[in-house]
């Protein structure tokens, strides 16, 4: 399907809606700005507002860009999380933790590429598939955002050596994000309401 154009990134910081920061992030290999999608610009509105969203839309329609702009900006404004994460983002399974942590590796290989300095936000993936050695140091440096799955979250609920990961106080946790809500049905969809 075709989707209706919005705005560049950059105009975005022109209307004072987002950092400069942010937009030498989501640019294009060439240091040109995103442009984006009438829905994105809709939904990173609400969530720059405060707003809690739900995106409904097509596969390959950057769904995951309406939360991590948000997020990204959100951090560059307020970097100071208190050694906790600022942003937990739920993914089904592993498959997708892993591909979204890899967009998000590109992004940061083409800042520091294009910008000279090292990447403003830190993230990091908390699997089956981590390491204790990896699990260990997260604990030590709690990243300000965490890709995991919905197995895990429970885990990071429970076990009391990751329950500071997710403490609000003092700049913790700020953003929630579920993504590929719509699977989560029967016994599966009960157990990620209940966390």
């Amino acid at each position: 399907p075709s989707y209706a154009q919005g705005p560049s990134v950059e105009e975005l910081v022109r209307e004072g809606l987002v950092t400069q920061e942010t937009a030498r992030i989501f640019c294009q290999p060439d240091g040109t700005p995103f442009r984006l999608y009438r829905h994105q610009e809709e939904a990173i509105r609400k969530a720059l507002a405060g707003e809690s969203i739900v995106v409904t839309s097509g596969t390959g329609s950057g769904k995951s860009l309406c939360y991590f702009l948000p997020i990204v900006d959100g951090l560059i404004r307020r970097p100071d999380t208190g050694q906790r994460v600022a942003a937990l983002i739920v993914y089904p399974m592993n498959a997708l933790v892993n591909s979204q942590f890899q967009a998000l590796s590109v992004l940061k290989q083409r800042y520091e590429q294009l910008q000279g300095r090292p990447f403003p936000v830190t993230f990091a993936k908390y699997t089956g598939e981590t390491t204790n050695e990896a699990r260990d140091e997260m604990r030590r440096n709690p990243p300000q955002v965490l890709l995991t799955n919905y197995v895990m979250a429970e885990l990071l609920l429970v076990r009391p050596e990751d329950q500071r990961f997710l403490d609000c106080e003092g700049g913790g946790l700020r953003f929630l994000v579920f993504d590929e809500l719509h699977t989560y049905r029967g016994r599966q969809g009960a157990d990620v309401a209940l966390l």
